[in-house]
């Protein structure tokens, strides 16, 4: 029996709404399909190469959170830029989806670093919180979740980005362009928590990625 590895970045910090379920899901679908599972908890200060894993789990976090985070996460930039790039698959929530755009604007205007590995960016808005129930159609089916945010992320002009999915019902990225999330390659970022993976269809597909980059990874393609 093989042992398939996830990183979950900065779970003592990121992790509001039931974002730990996401892992904890996907970690019995593959325990189903005869697998082993094993979860590293990467925070301040750790080592960390993405490419030792077959997923990377990256939850929501309040702002305070997500200012001490990003500080810490640009040491990782590179090996989560070759990481995304390489099509394995990750699954970014809320916070942890804005931190991998270009940067998130405060209500004072301070402006939280983000990777710049995903074409977006994010504009805090403390007037018109987006909160309540969602239902989003996407490639993978139906989706319903709760979304709770100020942050109004949008992707930059001419970004070659799709959403995860349309808009049936609630807000997503932002109250105009009726779209939730992003799917990069095999990198989704949403809003969704609840958590999002008790859609199973959504937390299937995201297993089968899973396999495939963990055969990838012990068996490397000639």
């Amino acid at each position: 029996m093989t042992t398939i590895k996830m990183a979950y970045l900065y779970e003592d910090l990121m992790n509001t709404y039931g974002d730990s379920g996401d892992v904890k899901i996907l970690t019995y679908l593959l325990k189903q399909k005869g697998y082993q599972v094993e979860v590293d908890n990467i925070s301040l200060g750790d080592q960390f190469d993405a490419n030792d894993y077959d997923f990377l789990f990256f939850g929501g976090g309040q702002d305070f959170e997500q200012t001490i985070v990003a500080k810490d996460l640009q040491r990782h930039h590179d090996t989560l830029q070759e990481y995304i790039e390489a099509g394995k698959p990750m699954l970014a929530i809320c916070g942890g989806y804005q931190l991998l755009g270009d940067y998130y604007e405060t209500s004072d205007g301070t402006t939280i670093k983000g990777l710049s590995i995903l074409p977006l960016h994010t504009i805090f808005k403390a007037d018109s919180r987006m909160i309540g129930d969602t239902h989003v159609k996407t490639a993978w089916g139906d989706l319903r979740a709760f979304e709770n945010h100020s942050g109004r992320t949008y992707f930059n002009k001419g970004a070659d980005l799709k959403p995860l999915g349309k808009v049936l019902e609630g807000y997503g990225n932002n109250p105009e362009d009726k779209a939730e999330g992003v799917h990069y390659k095999n990198t989704i970022g949403s809003y969704s928590h609840g958590p999002i993976l008790r859609n199973l269809n959504i937390a299937t597909k995201i297993a089968e990625q899973i396999v495939v980059a963990h055969e990838q990874r012990v068996v490397p393609q000639a």
